[in-house]
């Protein structure tokens, strides 16, 4: 260099001394010209070592055209940014953010000053995030494939359509999650067939729990022939005793049809009314006499089952809320009286169309995707 680009070269290093990043001036081969005292400490080397030398020397030479290429973009757009590293003496990589501007001096001669900022902490955080989410993502794996394991597991319990005698039975479950806190069950026993549809609150893992577990124990009480009132008191005093929290309550409706004297036990709690029809009249709607279930412990009525008289072409609907409370494009709620006519005009089919009727007309009512889980049960009296 001559005495004008010296003179130069000693003006720009008061100012590139205080700088906070390594700092070199290399000329317009790339050869080093100036190093900062924390360049020097970030590469381990001295002025004496590191002045004077091409930059390429100093890369191992599997690096140098990735480096060679930066450098060509920097000197035909004038400037430049982008991650690399600095070649620490001893093989270790020092990952740094570069900088680098082309600049004149008073001559016209072309230098370029390239700043390295230190990114060790950042490259160490990234690293430990991506760690982390390679472990979250193996993570979720699992949840899902547990989650599709209790999904078959769930479905297993949901109730198939069936035929008992003479009388049909036509069923549809869906969660609105993978599982979900509905379900339904089907159980012919003797002369007697019962039915039933609950709805726990919430959605997802938890729901789903409770739900089996109730699935459980209403077996059970179905088993020992125990009438629905007294199943559903006992049932209630089983969630709070067992299961007891504020977080999960629930409501269920029962039906159990006897075939021989034509009489349906009914008992509802907190639960949406159940209706019999007969092909293309207006429902008659069998109302709840309980509350919601695993909250109070005086939930369930003195009285809660009643006996309902059924002739030839009765068609009993069980349903959970999934239905009534479905909206459409103007946020109007379908609720049970739009349901009931959904149910009236589709009773004048066959049992699965009608079923299959019923389930279209509420997806043509429904704004979107169902947001809540859905359960049905429909029985022909013949």
């Amino acid at each position: 260099m001559n005495d004008t680009q010296h003179k130069w070269i000693d003006e720009m290093k008061c100012v590139l001394e205080t700088l906070n990043q390594g700092v070199i001036i290399n000329d317009r081969h790339s050869r080093v010209v100036f190093a900062n005292r924390l360049f020097l400490k970030m590469i381990g080397m001295t002025s004496e070592e590191l002045v004077g030398r091409l930059v390429a020397e100093l890369y191992p030479p599997e690096d140098v055209p990735a480096l060679l290429k930066h450098i060509e973009q920097r000197e035909a757009e004038g400037q430049g940014q982008y991650e690399f590293f600095v070649p620490r003496v001893g093989g270790e990589k020092l990952p740094v953010l570069i900088t680098s501007r082309q600049i004149k001096d008073p001559d016209g001669n072309s230098f370029a000053v390239v700043t390295a900022t230190d990114i060790t902490e950042q490259k160490r955080a990234e690293n430990d995030l991506r760690q982390a989410n390679v472990q979250l993502e193996q993570r979720h794996r699992e949840i899902e494939e547990d989650l599709l394991l209790a999904a078959r597991v769930q479905q297993s319990l949901a109730p198939s359509g069936l035929t008992w005698g003479k009388v049909l039975v036509e069923t549809f479950y869906q969660p609105v999650r993978t599982i979900g806190g509905d379900f339904g069950l089907v159980a012919p026993r003797g002369a007697n067939l019962s039915l039933m549809v609950c709805d726990v609150s919430g959605h997802g893992i938890g729901s789903a729990l409770v739900a089996n577990r109730i699935y459980t124990e209403t077996m059970s009480q179905i088993e020992r022939g125990i009438g629905l009132g007294a199943m559903m008191k006992h049932l209630n005093t089983f969630v709070k005793g067992n299961l007891g929290s504020s977080v999960f309550y629930f409501t269920m409706v029962a039906a159990r049809l006897n075939y021989e004297d034509r009489s349906l036990e009914f008992a509802g709690a907190g639960h949406p009314p159940a209706m019999i029809v007969q092909p293309g009249e207006t429902p008659r709607l069998l109302e709840s006499r309980s509350a919601v279930l695993g909250l109070l412990d005086d939930a369930v009525d003195n009285e809660a089952a009643i006996q309902v008289p059924v002739q030839p072409g009765d068609r009993v609907v069980i349903y959970t809320d999934g239905f009534t409370e479905s909206f459409n494009a103007r946020s109007d709620m379908l609720g049970v009286e739009g349901f009931g006519e959904i149910v009236r005009e589709a009773s004048k089919l066959p049992l699965a169309e009608m079923k299959r009727q019923i389930l279209a007309r509420i997806e043509a009512w429904r704004n979107g995707p169902a947001a809540d889980d859905m359960s049905l049960v429909l029985i022909e009296v013949p």
